[in-house]
C-alpha cells in the first residue's frame, strides 16, 4: 500500500507535465489554424499569412517543449511544404506547388551557416574524443591559483579560452561541469554549499557571455550572420564580430566575477589544498598525446584563418572550418574517424538549425517578415524614434520573449528576419541595419534568468548545486547589469564604431 501511495504521489507530476505538453501541442495547431483561416490581410499574401501561422506554431512548440526539437523540425518542414504548396502563386488561379514548398522548407540545409554549425559540432567532438578541452580547462585552473576568488576567475577564464577552440556551448559546459564537480568533491565541500552554487552558476553564465563575444562560439550567431548576408549582401567576418562583441563580453565577464563573489560571499569559503587537487587531476591526464598535439595545431591554424579572414586571405569561415574537419578525419593524419564521432554529434540540434534558417527564409521570401515589421513599427510608434531608443525598446522585448524560449537558436531563427525588416522600415535617418541587428543578436544570448532558457543552464542545474530561485535571482541581477552595459556601449564604443 505504501509503495502504491508513493507511486501515486509521483505519477501526478508526470501526468501534469504530460498535460502541459499536450496543451502546448494542441494550442500550436489551434493557433496555426486560426491564423491561416483569418480573412486575407491587406498587403499580405496567402503564403505569407500561412508562414506567420507556422512561425507562431513553432514558437508555441518551442516555448512549451511540447515535442523534442528534432520532431518540431520535422513538423515545421512538413507544414511549410504543404501550406506553401497549396497557396496561390503570382497567378491566383494556380497554386505554388508542393515541390516549390518543399524547396522552401529545405533551403536552410544548403546555407553556409548550416554547414559551419555542422563542422563546429565535429570540431567540438574532436575536443571531447582527444580530451584536449579538459586538459586546457585543468591547466587554466591550476595556473590561476587556489584561493576561492581565483577559482571563480579560473572558471571564467576557462569559459573564455574554450570558446575560441570549442564552437559549441553545450560541449564547453559538458567539459567544465565534471571538472568543477570533481574540484568540489575533492575539497570535501557540500554540493549544496554557496561556493558550489557560485562555481556552477559561473560555468553556465560565462559560456552564455562568450557566446556573444565570439562569432563561432554559438549557433545562434550563425543564424544572424546568415540572414544579414542574405538580406543586405554583407558578410560579417570573424574579426568584425570580435571587434564589436569581445569588449562587451569582456566587461560582462568582469561584472560576472564581482557579482558572483558578492552574491555568494565567496571570500568566506575556506579551502584546503585546492591547487594540489587540481594539479593532481592534471597530472593524471599524463603528457599530451599525439592526437592532442595534432588537434591543438589544427585548432590554432584554424583560429588564425578565422581572425585573418578578408584581410590576409579571402577564404570564408565556413570553408576553413570544413577544411579543418576534413584534415582531422583523414586516415593517418587526423584524430578521429566516423565511428568515433557519429554518436557525439547532436544531430537534433543540427536539424533544428537548418529548419530554423528555412523558417526565417520563408518569412522573408513570402514578404511575411516585412508585413510583420510594418505592423510592429506602427503599433509601437517606432517609425521616427532615435536609434538608441529603438535599441533600448527592442532589447527589452528580446529579454522578455527569451523567458519563454529554451533555445537561442530557435529565437534567433524566428526573430532576426523580423528585426532586420523592422529596422529597414524605419524612417529615422542614419539607421545602421547591420550594426543594430548584430547588437540585438547579442541580446538573444541573454539566457541568464531561468535554467530552462539555455541548454548550458540545464546542464549546470542538473548537478543539484543550486536551486531555481538562486539562479533566477542572480540571473535577473546579471541581466540588468548586461542591459545597462549594452546601453552604455551603445552611446559610446558602438557609436564610435558606427554600429549605432
Amino acid at each position: 500500500m505504501e509503495a502504491t501511495l508513493k507511486t501515486g504521489l509521483r505519477n501526478p507530476n508526470v501526468l501534469e507535465w504530460g498535460k502541459w505538453k499536450k496543451f502546448g501541442f494542441i494550442s500550436a495547431f489551434i493557433a496555426l489554424a486560426v491564423i491561416c483561416l483569418l480573412p486575407e490581410q491587406p498587403g499580405l499574401s496567402v503564403a505569407g499569412q500561412c508562414m506567420i501561422g507556422i512561425m507562431i506554431f513553432a514558437v508555441i512548440l518551442w516555448s512549451t517543449s511540447a515535442v523534442s526539437y528534432p520532431v518540431s523540425a520535422g513538423l515545421i518542414m512538413t507544414l511549410t511544404a504543404l501550406f506553401i504548396g497549396f497557396s496561390p502563386g503570382t497567378n491566383p488561379d494556380q497554386i505554388i506547388g508542393t515541390t516549390a514548398g518543399m524547396k522552401m522548407a529545405l533551403v536552410g540545409f544548403s546555407s553556409p551557416a548550416f554547414c559551419l554549425v555542422g563542422a563546429a559540432l565535429f570540431l567540438a567532438a574532436a575536443m571531447t574524443i582527444t580530451g584536449l578541452d579538459k586538459r586546457i580547462a585543468l591547466f587554466v585552473l591550476h595556473k590561476v591559483g587556489a584561493e576561492p576568488k581565483r577559482i571563480v576567475l579560473g572558471v571564467i577564464l576557462c569559459g573564455l579560452i574554450l570558446s575560441f577552440f570549442v564552437p559549441s556551448t553545450t560541449a564547453r559546459v559538458a567539459c567544465l561541469v565534471p571538472i568543477v564537480i570533481g574540484v568540489i568533491q575533492a575539497l570535501n565541500l557540500p554540493m549544496k554549499s554557496a561556493f558550489a552554487a557560485a562555481l556552477m552558476i559561473t560555468v553556465a553564465q560565462v559560456d552564455s557571455v562568450w557566446n556573444i563575444g565570439i562569432k563561432t562560439a554559438a549557433a545562434q550567431n550563425m543564424v544572424a550572420v546568415n540572414f544579414i548576408r542574405e538580406i543586405t549582401g554583407t558578410d560579417i567576418t570573424w574579426m568584425n564580430w570580435f571587434i564589436a562583441a569581445a569588449p562587451f563580453a569582456a566587461l560582462l565577464s568582469v561584472c560576472l566575477f564581482f557579482l558572483v563573489c558578492k552574491c555568494f560571499n565567496v571570500e568566506s569559503t575556506k579551502l584546503e589544498s585546492s591547487s594540489e587537487i587540481i594539479g593532481e587531476r592534471l597530472r593524471e591526464l599524463g603528457p599530451m598525446s599525439r592526437n592532442e598535439w595534432k588537434l591543438l595545431i589544427v585548432s590554432i591554424i584554424l583560429l588564425s584563418f578565422w581572425v585573418s579572414e578578408k584581410t590576409l586571405h579571402q577564404i570564408d569561415t565556413t570553408t576553413t572550418t570544413v577544411c579543418a574537419i576534413a584534415i582531422l578525419m583523414c586516415p593517418g593524419i587526423g584524430v578521429m574517424n566516423w565511428q568515433q564521432t557519429v554518436n557525439k554529434i547532436n544531430w537534433g540540434t543540427l536539424l533544428l538549425f537548418g529548419v530554423g534558417i528555412s523558417l526565417g527564409s520563408a518569412l522573408l521570401s513570402t514578404k511575411a517578415a516585412q508585413w510583420l515589421a510594418d505592423m510592429i513599427v506602427l503599433s509601437f510608434g517606432l517609425e521616427n524614434s532615435t536609434t538608441f531608443m529603438i535599441l533600448a525598446v527592442m532589447a527589452i522585448f528580446l529579454i522578455v520573449i527569451h523567458l519563454g524560449f529554451a533555445s537561442a537558436t530557435g529565437l534567433a531563427a524566428a526573430i532576426i528576419p523580423i528585426i532586420i525588416a523592422v529596422l529597414g522600415a524605419l524612417k529615422t535617418p542614419g539607421v545602421n541595419i547591420i550594426g543594430l541587428t548584430m547588437i540585438l543578436q547579442f541580446v538573444i544570448s541573454f539566457g541568464y534568468i531561468l535554467p530552462v532558457n539555455a541548454p548550458q543552464n540545464m546542464i549546470a542545474y542538473s548537478t543539484g548545486t543550486f536551486e531555481v530561485s538562486q539562479f533566477a535571482k542572480f540571473g535577473l541581477m546579471f541581466t540588468l547589469v548586461a542591459y545597462g552595459l549594452l546601453l552604455v556601449l551603445a552611446q559610446t564604443y558602438w557609436k564610435w564604431l558606427g554600429l549605432v
